[in-house]
């Protein structure tokens, strides 16, 4: 595969959770509810009442007050009398002034010095208002002077009793109470997993079975995988077959595989097909950021499934919640450490429920804690692996249901050209094939929507608009070409399937893709070898072609050299190291990208050395053997190039055919003398599958 420089680059809602019943727990608190918002009603309105009824108040001292009620002192400014007042009452710490509402009413009303209607208007509405005189430390002697001017002026004087302790208690206690009934009342219309005294509560969700559409119907390609949990429901439904032989129920079942192979799926059926209650979460929903609130959870998610009981447990992700406990540190206290203590004891304790099953699901198996996998907890761990041959064509049956195919499409055939798939890219892959039929106006998916959207998920979206210099575009071809054809001439390779310029993905100008015919499950050295042949026959075609070699080889190095390195350390393919595995078994047998820690190669200097020079030797003598074919088979390189160059894209007829006009070009062999060949027309190329976790020798983005 040749790449661009990178430096010149251009369903239906859960119930909650506690709540086996939840339509009935909302209707035994309807009429609390009512009763509530009428609480609520009256409060607020009798607070707008109480605040709007009241006339505006005024503050004065008790010198300008006595100025109003004296009419000897400060003749032209306003005056309090019995014309203008309602009346005038003393407290323990104020004296309120009520003046009349309007003068108009009063007969006699003094109007305020200034002349004209104006004036009369703006003095009736200062008057028409609440003054409130602030007595606290004025002397007895200047409270009962002013009494005696407003007694003169005729003013009803009054005194305010003050009040008693225990209405001071009864209002205080009126108000805590109806505060705690609203904030309760809130608290309780929100009282959630995510309320804010509710972390300790469990986040499941427990799902009816009305609301559960999928079954085992709908699962395919791991019928080993099915049969072990169809046994679990079978069990659930009817106990006493297996009790009567003394058998008891698996206390908990571990899936384990890939992403994408149906973990999930599965434990969907489950809850479709087992007629209990069934409780689903992830390992996440067990974290928080206070302390203790993981392991409260844990306990309350048995708790509400023991209530149910029997009952089922989904814990999608478990490495969340699971990862081994480590022994570096003497002591202290680890949150995540105590939220797994708290799963093992409820899972198999002193007080453990054996009516609860808890079943996980996890595609890192390697980091779980021991004493969470041993028999007693986890009794069953059931692989649900990438499937064969004829579990994806099974997969394609069921996601094809819900299109419209062609009657020419062969599953079988769309299931060979994805060897690696797992469900979910199946999955992603007919809805391609049904994009793109839509996209051309057709009424129906054909194959080469399928193979189109197989190129699509493989290596990336097309991209025909991007333009190439021709001279660059001749040598992707070459490096193409290269590829195709170091694979049709050596055996114990996988059949090539097409190959092509046009750009895809990030980076890719250009690929050669392969398509394995049978399943394999062990690769020989020869093979390896082969495969590592084919990934530098482009980088050797440019160093002939164009005696220099550029960036596009980038990703055949690196995996070219990373099969090296495992046929070295892991597979003991080298005959001078030996049958020694020299790496660490730390890899994780289900992930796409694998991280090398400073720890792996704990060896000495002279034995990395020799695992270096050991690699280098293997990729210098795959090197030399793409070079030997592709120098003896320069004419058929060429013509491959010219074709491609005007096609842009070239299929496995095409290729062969220009090859079979060149018959008398003999065969090589890893490791064979080019002086000691024979002319023979070329062999049909065995067929392998990829070894899980090694890296295709296509040129596949």
């Amino acid at each position: 595969m040749a790449k661009s420089n990178p430096s010149n680059s251009s369903g239906s809602s859960p119930k909650p959770s506690g709540s086996g019943n939840h339509k009935g727990r909302s209707d035994r608190g309807g009429g609390l509810n009512i009763v509530m918002y009428v609480i609520i009603v009256l409060v607020v309105a009798t607070a707008w009442h109480l605040y709007y009824s009241k006339p505006p108040s005024d503050e004065i001292t008790a010198g300008e007050l006595e100025n109003r009620l004296d009419p000897e002192r400060d003749p032209k400014g306003p005056k309090f009398s019995a014309t203008n007042v309602a009346k005038l009452t003393i407290g323990e710490k104020f004296i309120t002034v009520e003046t009349l509402p309007d003068l108009r009413d009063k007969p006699g009303a003094e109007a305020t010095p200034e002349s004209g209607d104006k004036a009369t208007s703006e003095a009736r509405k200062e008057l028409a208002r609440k003054y409130i005189v602030p007595i606290v430390g004025i002397a007895d002697v200047g409270r009962e002077r002013l009494r005696q001017l407003a007694e003169k002026q005729g003013i009803r004087v009054s005194y305010e009793r003050p009040p008693s302790e225990i209405a001071l208690l009864i209002s205080w206690v009126s108000v805590l109470a109806l505060g705690l009934l609203i904030f309760f009342f809130i608290l309780r219309r929100t009282g959630g997993a995510g309320s804010a005294l509710s972390f300790g509560r469990s986040r499941g969700r427990m799902h009816a079975q009305e609301d559960l559409d999928v079954t085992f119907e709908h699962v395919a390609g791991n019928d080993e995988a099915v049969e072990e949990l169809r046994e679990i429901v079978e069990f659930l439904r009817s106990p006493g077959k297996y009790q009567a032989l003394g058998g008891r129920i698996p206390r908990g079942v571990l899936l384990v595989g890939p992403p994408g192979t149906g973990k999930t799926l599965l434990a969907k059926a489950i809850a479709g097909e087992a007629g209990v209650p069934f409780f689903s979460l992830s390992g996440s929903d067990f974290v928080e950021m206070f302390v203790g609130v993981g392991a409260a959870r844990v306990r309350d998610m048995f708790s509400q499934a023991a209530s149910r009981s029997p009952s089922i447990i989904f814990i999608d992700e478990l490495d969340a919640l699971g990862k081994v406990r480590g022994s570096g540190y003497p002591g202290g206290h680890d949150e995540r450490e105590q939220t797994l203590n708290a799963l093992l004891v409820e899972m198999d304790g002193f007080s453990s429920d054996q009516s609860v099953i808890v079943l996980a699901a996890t595609n890192r198996p390697e980091t779980l804690d021991p004493a969470l996998m041993r028999p007693g907890r986890f009794d069953r761990h059931v692989l649900v692996d990438r499937p064969d041959i004829k579990g994806r064509e099974a997969i394609l049956k069921v996601h094809v249901g819900k299109i419209k195919v062609d009657d020419n499409v062969d599953l079988k055939h769309v299931a060979k050209l994805t060897p690696g798939f797992v469900g979910a890219d199946l999955a992603n892959l007919v809805n391609e094939a049904a994009l793109l039929a839509a996209r051309k106006n057709k009424n129906r998916v054909t194959v080469a929507e399928f193979e189109e959207g197989i190129e699509r998920v493989v290596a990336g979206l097309e991209k025909q608009t991007r333009i190439i210099p021709p001279e660059e575009k001749k040598r992707v071809a070459f490096h193409e070409c290269g590829h195709a054809l170091v694979a049709c001439s050596l055996p114990n390779t996988d059949p090539v399937h097409k190959i092509s310029i046009i750009p895809r993905g990030l980076g890719a100008l250009g690929y050669m893709r392969q398509a394995p015919t049978d399943e394999r499950n062990l690769i020989t050295q020869s093979e390896l070898e082969s495969r590592i042949c084919v990934m530098l026959g482009g980088i050797t075609t440019e160093q002939i072609v164009y005696n220099e070699i550029s960036t596009g080889a980038q990703n055949d190095l690196e995996r070219a050299t990373d099969i090296a390195r495992r046929m070295v350390m892991e597979f003991g393919m080298s005959p001078k190291l030996g049958r020694v595995n020299y790496r660490d078994s730390g890899r994780n047998p289900f992930a796409a990208v694998q991280f090398t820690s400073q720890t792996e190669y704990s060896h000495s200097e002279q034995t990395l050395r020799e695992i270096d020079l050991e690699v280098k030797r293997i990729i210098d003598h795959a090197a030399q053997t793409a070079y030997e074919v592709l120098t003896t088979k320069r004419e058929i390189l060429d013509h491959l190039a010219r074709e491609l160059v005007e096609k842009e894209v070239m299929d496995a007829e095409q290729i062969y055919k220009i090859i079979d006009e060149h018959k008398t070009v003999p065969q090589l062999k890893p490791g064979t003398n080019i002086t000691s060949l024979i002319t023979a027309d070329p062999p049909v190329a065995e067929s392998v599958t990829e070894k899980p976790g090694l890296p295709p020798a296509s040129g596949d983005a």
